[in-house]
């Protein structure tokens, strides 16, 4: 008598991580890992206010353009941006050209510059990571409410509840792989 195994030759990943190589690469590789330094926490969070209203691939298959255009995300040179700046950030068909958003990684960039009297950006994020895993569909929780909140307080935009809730996954403040997948953490 013969068993039936199944078996695959993939590992068990995230619905929303199954098909696209790009999309597949990146949960592999980036998504729900911790992140350091000044420029990776502004490009994230200029990322995630950039994908608000979109999909995440338009987002994932621009950012090398993004990074060349928005000067690898360093906040003092963005912080600088004239409007000559965005005119040509409003040309460039390699990002999303979206004026309010531009306008806004620009005014983030300069809230990043004033929050190093306070700790800096990633000390800010950090402070508001979840004392408890939120469930894999939640799309807010009390942290990033909370978090959308202070950055407000500081000047940002584009830092809603629900899109810090995305920054909080992507950049690992909390395992936001459901149970099943090869990347969730041991409980």
């Amino acid at each position: 008598m013969t068993q039936n195994v199944k078996t695959s030759l993939s590992p068990r990943r995230c619905p929303w991580a199954t098909s696209d190589p790009e999309m597949i690469a990146y949960h592999d590789q980036e998504w729900g890992s911790a992140i350091h330094g000044e420029a990776a926490w502004f490009e994230r969070l200029s990322l995630e206010a950039f994908q608000s209203g979109l999909s995440w691939m338009t987002i994932l298959r621009k950012r090398d353009n993004f990074r060349a255009a928005f000067a690898g995300f360093d906040p003092d040179r963005v912080a600088a941006f004239t409007e000559s700046d965005v005119e040509r950030l409003m040309s460039d068909v390699g990002i999303v050209r979206n004026r309010a958003k531009i306008l806004a990684t620009i005014a983030n960039a300069a809230a990043v510059v004033r929050l190093r009297g306070e700790g800096g950006l990633e000390a800010v994020i950090r402070a508001h990571t979840p004392d408890v895993r939120p469930s894999p569909e939640a799309t807010t929780t009390p942290a990033s409410a909370a978090l959308a909140a202070q950055l407000a307080r500081h000047g940002f935009r584009f830092v809603g509840p629900t899109t810090m809730h995305a920054l909080m996954q992507a950049t690992g403040l909390f395992d936001p792989h459901v149970d099943e997948c090869f990347r969730r953490s041991a409980p």
